[in-house]
């Protein structure tokens, strides 16, 4: 009996240590940006299969563009696998990893941040760590001033995602029809009172509508410290208090009584320009000025924000571990930094995406692409768009969902 157990146990060694070797022969395989013509030999002829959310016929244009652009000057081939849910494309990585498909991987980009990107980190479902700034476009990017590009909802990014562009939650109204605009959460509260059904927020787990939960949550907390941290299941209760029970008393005021709500913020730009919301928010100070400039808003728009400060990050793409075609990645990541890229993705009239570059480290002729843009008659200047708040840790989102699920679950 003795020796079956020693001998099973020495089994179970040996497939352990296949596996190592196997992730090890993975790990080594990897392209490395500092040798970037190397990159590029590899780089060519490879599909990239990047998934990104699809629910934006902009964003959809944008990213067509970078894929025929790479084409042409590259030779890679780009894949847009239009995603509704990032959680969905974490779930196909670790079902290949529990599989033992170490290479070959379905997905080869992905467009991410927050409780996404902290749950691949944990389970080690990226590439290496430590080749983002390895990337020669990197050397633009802005890390002095915006410490939100190597932290991920307070998360170190540990060079394991590349930044691609800015957020910041911007709220927007019509002059033509609001004069007055709320300056706090609270008083969102109470304007919502007086003009009931001229307000809603996307359904949670939308990402848009959990921004404002969080949003929401953030202001009122008694000790917003405490959501830097991970949940404390104990505390939980006590500390969203105070966010249940506002939202308690903003629902019967907000658009259908809170009975329904918007699928996600293009929607609330529909019923804004409908003249069903007087008030309406996005995670993109162009987003107004975005939409004017492509006739789904009136010039009359116009952007504010809470002069406590909003909620503000900056959204990624990683690589997974086991990607098939990783070279093609990291060209198509470089690409994303680049002046040129970035400049367009900030024009309203294609996107109006902040940059996450500082545009003091570009040359002349790069300087003059973000000089020329017009960032529209609704884009708040940088010293107007007021304090940036930290994202709470990504337990916190999971958690205000489950929770915003079982008090209100909504199905439309």
């Amino acid at each position: 009996m003795k020796n079956r157990t020693n001998n099973f146990l020495k089994s179970i060694a040996a497939l352990l240590a296949a596996s190592l070797v196997t992730v090890a022969a993975v790990r080594a395989a990897e392209p490395d940006p500092a040798k970037w013509q190397d990159v590029l030999k590899q780089a060519k002829g490879q599909t990239v299969y990047w998934n990104a959310w699809g629910g934006s016929p902009r964003i959809n244009d944008y990213i067509g563009w970078v894929g025929a652009t790479l084409k042409e000057r590259y030779g890679v081939n780009v894949e847009h696998v239009k995603v509704k849910d990032t959680a969905n494309v974490v779930s196909t990585v670790v079902a290949e990893k529990s599989a033992g498909k170490d290479s070959n991987g379905k997905v080869d980009l992905i467009w991410i941040n927050g409780e996404n990107f902290a749950s691949m980190k944990r389970q080690k479902l990226l590439m290496t760590p430590g080749w983002a700034d390895k990337l020669p476009n990197w050397q633009f990017v802005d890390v002095e001033n915006k410490p939100t590009i190597t932290v991920d909802f307070t998360i170190p990014t540990d060079g394991l995602e590349s930044p691609w562009g800015g957020a910041k939650l911007v709220f927007f109204y019509d002059t033509a029809r609001t004069k007055n605009v709320p300056n706090s959460i609270r008083e969102l509260a109470a304007w919502a009172k007086k003009n009931p059904g001229r307000f809603t927020y996307p359904q949670p787990p939308n990402f848009i509508g959990s921004t404002f939960l969080k949003q929401a949550l953030t202001e009122l907390a008694t000790d917003p410290s405490k959501l830097l941290k991970p949940v404390v299941e104990e505390e939980f209760a006590a500390v969203s208090k105070p966010l249940f029970d506002l939202l308690d008393e903003l629902h019967p005021n907000m658009w259908r009584k809170a009975r329904a709500f918007p699928k996600s913020h293009v929607a609330m730009r529909q019923l804004m320009a409908d003249k069903e919301l007087d008030i309406i928010f996005a995670f993109n100070p162009s987003f107004a000025s975005s939409a004017i400039a492509n006739n789904e808003l009136p010039d009359t728009g116009r952007s504010f924000v809470f002069s406590g400060g909003t909620l503000g990050n900056t959204h990624f793409v990683a690589i997974p571990y086991n990607a098939t075609a990783k070279a093609g990645a990291l060209v198509l990541t470089n690409f994303l930094l680049s002046p040129e890229a970035q400049a367009r993705k900030q024009d309203p009239n294609i996107w109006g995406d902040p940059t996450v570059l500082n545009v003091a480290k570009l040359n002349a002729l790069d300087k003059s692409r973000f000089a020329k843009l017009e960032l529209g008659i609704a884009t708040l200047k940088p010293e107007q768009l007021g304090p940036m708040l930290p994202e709470p840790h990504p337990s916190w989102m999971n958690r205000l969902e489950k929770e915003w699920v079982a008090r209100y679950g909504v199905n439309n």
